[in-house]
């Protein structure tokens, strides 16, 4: 430690000494061409929407009066020859319908009471053997995940400090004095092995309860409908003779009178409608020609300003040192 202590002072005595005996650094300003980015305004020519205005020749309805000929009923008197109907009275046979009396053999229905058989259905109690479903407790086998301790062998980082033997040369001043260092320390990065406890995920067998559905075998009541016989009363029907006194229609001449309807001429005045040509007034629809504004959409190029990136060229000035003759800086 003694001797890279003295090392460290001569080497920083000989910084200071080549310091104050130093030059000024020789070398020449120089421009050199760059690119520099910049934003300028420029114009873009858009379409831009907009309405223009426009005339536009239309057919309008008008309506416009015009005289039309038209027939017009009047009346006018004139003399009709009419037949008007008179009735006159006379006898004529005719044939009249009377009642007569007569005694007629019929055959009558009549209800007698009597027994009849009738089935009834009824209801009869019997068991059924039917298939009930219940649940039933089983036990299943399931895996279940567990984490079990476990150790694992890992590598970490450390910073080890070793020596480096012998001689090392660090450089040269410019009155050529050689400066070397003796028994230098370095860091040198090693890998410690190190055991570290780490959980790992294991299947585990367990048995869970779970319900399985199964049949069985039950006994249950249901009705069944039979038919039983029964007599009950009914009526039934029968035919029976009688005589029964009727009415018949037999046709007796007789004389009536009559009015018989005979025809006479006769002369009326009468209206007739006669139709005379009048002249009318009419509105009828015509078409006039009339001009209307209308807008329409029109594409109109308009100028926008937006902004571009450009690269402009720029000349600097660099200082370029010039190479010495003894080959280092």
């Amino acid at each position: 430690m003694r001797s890279l202590s003295l090392l460290l002072l001569g080497a920083s005595c000989a910084l200071v000494i080549s310091f104050a005996y130093a030059h000024p650094p020789e070398g020449v300003w120089k421009k050199k061409l760059t690119w520099k980015e910049d934003w300028v305004q420029v114009w873009k020519t858009v379409k831009k929407e907009a309405w223009e205005t426009k005339w536009k020749k239309v057919s309008v309805p008008i309506w416009k009066e015009v005289k039309v000929p038209v027939w017009k009923e009047e009346k006018v008197p004139d003399w009709k020859i009419i037949k008007k109907p008179k009735l006159e009275e006379r006898e004529v046979p005719a044939w009249k319908e009377v009642k007569v009396a007569e005694w007629k053999k019929i055959t009558k229905p009549i209800w007698v009471p009597t027994k009849v058989a009738v089935w009834k259905e009824i209801q009869v109690p019997v068991w059924k053997e039917v298939q009930v479903p219940f649940w039933k407790e089983i036990q299943v086998p399931v895996w279940k995940e567990v984490q079990v301790a476990d150790w694992k062998q890992m590598f970490e980082p450390q910073w080890v400090k070793m020596g480096i033997p012998g001689e090392k040369f660090l450089g040269k001043d410019h009155e050529g004095w050689e400066y070397t260092s003796h028994d230098l320390w370095r860091k040198k990065l090693v890998w410690k092995p190190v055991w570290k406890k780490v959980w790992r995920t294991e299947k585990k067998q367990e048995w869970r309860t779970e319900k399985k559905e199964e049949w069985r075998t039950e006994k249950k009541q249901e009705w069944k409908t039979e038919k039983v016989q029964e007599w009950k009363q009914d009526k039934k029907l029968e035919w029976k003779d009688e005589w029964i006194q009727v009415w018949k229609t037999v046709k007796k001449q007789i004389w009536i009178k009559e009015k018989r309807e005979t025809w006479i001429e006769e002369k009326v005045q009468i209206w007739r409608t006669e139709k005379r040509q009048v002249w009318a007034t009419e509105k009828r629809q015509a078409w006039k020609d009339e001009w209307q504004s209308v807008n329409v959409p029109v594409h109109k190029e308009v100028k926008v300003q937006e902004w571009k990136k450009v690269w402009k060229p720029v000349w600097e000035k660099v200082w370029v040192p010039a190479p010495h003759g003894h080959g280092w800086d």
